[in-house]
Order: structure tokens, then sequence, then C-alpha cells
């Protein structure tokens, strides 16, 4: 478990020092070209949570973050140390670093600094924490509906292929 916890906090930190550097750098001129027509750095506040919902709700969007940290780090505590479970746990440890990077934005900030944007595609700014939620969602998915089986399932293919055999 200590493992996933220090590279929450390296991911956390790389999170916050994009941000810094956008904050330092990127504001002063707004948005820099990278790849032309494909992805520029451009410097968003933003107030809201995902594609700017909820929009100037700061401590609301603070307490749900909370109670979702407080969830995550308790159902990795009860996790059991399988294959399938550390993988889910590796997951969950994304999206706690991306939860967490964008919780110290909105506390000490009151908004969350995005800056990556993609050009070819009409699609909201981001930012490192945001790819952490989102890659971490998306594995967590694929774990959760394709490879952790359920304790019954695993009884029941059990015994489907024990009554196949004439057991």
């Amino acid at each position: 478990m200590i493992i996933p916890i220090i590279l929450a906090v390296v991911l956390f930190i790389a999170d916050q020092a994009t941000k810094y550097m956008a904050l330092t750098r990127l504001k002063p001129v707004g948005s820099v070209t990278f790849i032309d027509g494909f992805m520029d750095f451009t410097f968003v506040e933003n107030r809201g949570a995902a594609f700017g919902i909820l929009d100037g709700k700061v401590w609301l969007l603070l307490i749900m973050a909370a109670v979702i940290c407080v969830v995550i780090i308790a159902a990795m505590l009860k996790m059991p140390d399988t294959r399938e479970y550390k993988w889910l746990k590796w997951s969950l440890m994304l999206i706690l670093a991306g939860a967490v990077g964008n919780v110290a934005d909105r506390l000490f900030r009151g908004y969350v600094i995005d800056f990556f944007e993609f050009t070819f595609i009409k699609w909201p700014v981001f930012n490192m924490a945001d790819i952490y939620v989102v890659i971490g969602t998306i594995a967590m998915a694929i774990l959760v509906l394709f490879v952790i089986k359920d304790d019954k399932d695993v009884k029941n293919s059990k015994n489907a292929g024990n009554k196949e055999n004439g057991e």
C-alpha cells in the first residue's frame, strides 16, 4: 500500500509543478501553440467541475471531492491483495492523485488551473490531474467489467463445469 501512496504523491507534485508553470509562464501570454492545428497551451481558470458544470460552487466541489477521496482510501484499505485488486488499487490511486491535485487548486486559489487544449476538436481545456482521473477511471471500468470476477461467478463457473463432467 505504501508504493501507491508514494506514486500518488509524486503525481500530485507533477500536477502542481505543471500548474505552477502554467500560472507563472502561460497566464501572462494566455495561449501558446504547441502543435499547430492539434494542441495549444491555453491558460484557463476553471471555477467549476468537468466541462464547467457547478461553476462557482467551490465548497460543494470540495465536499464532493473529500467524500470521494475518503471512499477511495477506505476501498483501497479493504481490498484483498490479489493480482486483480492490486491493479484496481493502482487505478484508484490515479483517481485519488487527480482529485487531490484539483482540490489543492480549489483550496488555495479558488479555481483549478487548466492548460492543455486540443485545437482539432471542440473539447474543454484540461490539466494533468484530469488526465490521471480519466486514465484511472477507464482502467477501473475495464478491471471491474472484464477482469475482476465476483466469488459467486467463480463458484458458478466451477459448479457448471462440475455438472458438465457428471459430478
